[in-house]
């Protein structure tokens, strides 16, 4: 079998910046085994799987299929997750870049929950849930693991979310990505106020097979409700510092995050399986 593979560089303008995903379209779903497969060739943070929708009823939400434009679901090299937002942007990229998508907005049933994709202008605007973190103190292994000593304030939504004195402090981490596997099961979100936006943030999850992701939207999920309570300010400039980095507008609006960033291409090929 002969399958079309997109790989395309989110939240950024720049080739070889931003967080690759890979997209693969599919008219109907592959078992979840060749699914995962797939996304351990790829070796990339996300690869994105979509198949068109018909209007078929859901019993779980009450929605209709007839809702949404795509089923679409998300692979780390080891497991399936319940939300990514750089492959989500990267998956609507394609639809609208290659696939010829025409509406202005696509609407993908997931299992993070409804989400739409809105062309504005040169950007894509993402509409995800917030995911506020609740405060909990944070394991001191998790600290020993990424080298710190305290914390201003840790929490959970999903994710780890961990507090820290400036930028620079964050820029300057070296997790020992072994210990960090060990001593947390979900992701670690690492963050500061910004030197030139309002928050800066780095993000971990080596036990999902990602040590480092460079650019995170379901991070901003969280990031995003706590930043506009402690900035009293719902719209925000956001920057993921990582090796190759990645800038992203994010406003509040009641129980969602509206995450706003763009996309290029890096290669189109195909897959046999």
């Amino acid at each position: 079998m002969k399958l079309p593979l997109y790989q395309i560089d989110a939240f950024t303008t720049e080739r070889f910046k931003g967080n690759p995903a890979a997209v693969v379209p599919l008219t109907e779903w592959l078992s979840d085994e060749q699914l995962q497969h797939i996304a351990a060739e790829n070796n990339l943070s996300e690869t994105a799987f979509f198949v068109p929708l018909t209007a078929t009823a859901s019993k779980e939400t009450g929605n209709t299929d007839a809702d949404f434009d795509f089923h679409l679901r998300w692979f780390t090299p080891t497991h399936e997750v319940d939300l990514c937002g750089h492959a989500t942007l990267a998956a609507a990229f394609t639809l609208f870049e290659h696939l010829g998508f025409t509406g202005e907005q696509v609407r993908f049933k997931s299992l993070g929950g409804p989400l739409t994709v809105t062309r504005d202008e040169q950007q894509l605007r993402l509409d995800f849930p917030s995911r506020p973190p609740q405060p909990i103190p944070v394991p001191g292994a998790i600290l020993q693991a990424l080298g710190v000593d305290s914390v201003q304030f840790s929490g959970r939504s999903r994710d780890w979310l961990l507090v820290l004195d400036s930028e620079q402090t964050v820029a300057n981490l070296t997790p020992n990505w072994y210990a960090l596997a060990q001593a947390a099961q979900h992701p670690v979100i690492v963050t500061a106020k910004g030197e030139r936006c309002d928050f800066v943030s780095r993000f971990f999850a080596p036990s999902l097979g990602i040590n480092e992701d460079p650019v995170t939207g379901s991070a901003h999920c969280t990031l995003t409700p706590y930043w506009a309570g402690a900035l009293n300010r719902t719209q925000l400039s956001a920057r993921q510092i990582s090796a190759r980095g990645g800038e992203l507008t994010c406003v509040l609006e009641g129980e969602r995050v509206y995450l706003c960033g763009q996309g290029v291409t890096y290669l189109t090929g195909e897959i046999f399986i």
